[in-house]
């Protein structure tokens, strides 16, 4: 019978860390042990301490969960820190983790264009995972949400020879947490700028599709324009893009590969990896907001139109489940079945 993996949780009230709960509810091997958030809640029961959002109730056996402390001594007990905290607050904390020698594993920004430092969308270059066998204390960021999201079908787009990749997305208000945009300012609107989106996205793309080279990541170049609103729905990161190729390509070769994107297969126990991450749509009017997000983890992608060497794409993921969540749970499979962990 497999250990457990014993984790706390830090940022555990808020939108992704209620989500992250929700998917370990039930984990085969992966065992929550402590919960954190603000130190106002420090010693207050999880369901004093959280404004629940998630559908459902809260789980039964983290209600009256003991809140602990952010610090590296309230965490001594866990093989990992899995990190929903902003990024405001996130630097400090994770980097006291990390000399306190206790593994990290985190959704916020800081230190993710880090060369030494994995960011990891596990499908697209889970062998980045390979730098941690050189750290006494492992230390791997998420990238965006958006990111996760926009880069999966480009895993076929970067193995032809291109021109220019357009993008414009359009992007959930949850993407901005629980206090990141007032309900007056987007209901009936659309927000069209995000604050250091724009630069982000291309930016963590040319990371997760680098190589690694003496003990860093070498980025790959990219010649990508990303253009970022925020439009009034609750969940789902939807992308309109645009790749001018240099050569033809085959649309329907293309769709296949997409299809039969399945790199992860060779792992066994990756409890939150879709059987298919990516889910090609054939249908004019889809993906779906609606119709489309009900398994967190894919990525749809429709309306493949091919002309003149231009090919357009609409790609639709759940910021919450695929680009926050979820990606840290199967992170963290992975480094398990990689023997990394």
């Amino acid at each position: 019978m497999m250990d457990k993996i014993k984790v706390s949780i830090l940022g555990s009230t808020g939108v992704v860390g209620q989500k992250m709960l929700r998917i370990l509810e039930n984990h085969p091997y992966i065992d929550v042990v402590n919960l954190s958030a603000s130190r106002s809640k420090i010693g207050k029961k999880y369901s004093e301490s959280v404004a629940w959002v998630e559908p459902g109730d809260i789980p039964e056996r983290f209600r009256d969960m003991k809140m602990v402390s952010t610090d590296p001594e309230d965490h001594k007990n866990v093989d990992y820190v899995l990190s929903a905290l902003p990024p405001e607050v996130a630097e400090d904390i994770e980097i006291k983790l990390i000399k306190n020698g206790i593994n990290v594993i985190s959704n916020a920004s800081p230190f993710r264009m880090a060369e030494n430092i994995p960011l990891i969308n596990p499908e697209l270059n889970y062998q980045h995972l390979e730098l941690l066998e050189k750290m006494d204390t492992k230390f791997v960021k998420n990238p965006n949400c958006t990111s996760t999201i926009m880069s999966m079908p480009m895993v076929e787009v970067l193995r032809h020879d291109y021109k220019k990749i357009t993008l414009s997305t359009l992007q959930a208000v949850s993407g901005a947490g629980f206090t990141g945009l007032s309900y007056m300012s987007i209901d009936d609107n659309i927000i069209p700028y995000i604050h250091g989106e724009e630069e982000k996205i291309p930016a963590e793309i040319s990371k997760m599709f680098g190589f690694v080279s003496n003990n860093k990541i070498i980025n790959r170049e990219l010649n990508m324009y990303v253009t970022s609103v925020r439009v009034p729905v609750k969940v789902g990161h939807m992308g309109i893009m645009n790749i001018e190729f240099n050569d033809d390509i085959d649309i329907e070769n293309f769709k296949n590969s997409l299809r039969n994107f399945t790199p992860l297969k060779k792992f066994k126990n990756l409890y939150t990896a879709p059987k298919n991450p990516v889910i090609i749509h054939d249908e004019e009017n889809r993906p779906q907001h609606k119709m489309d997000l009900s398994n967190g983890m894919e990525i749809h992608v429709g309306r493949l139109e091919y002309k003149n060497k231009n090919l357009r794409m609409v790609i639709l993921g759940d910021n919450l489940v695929r680009g926050a969540a979820g990606i840290t749970v199967l992170t963290l499979e992975t480094m398990n079945e990689m023997g990394v962990a």
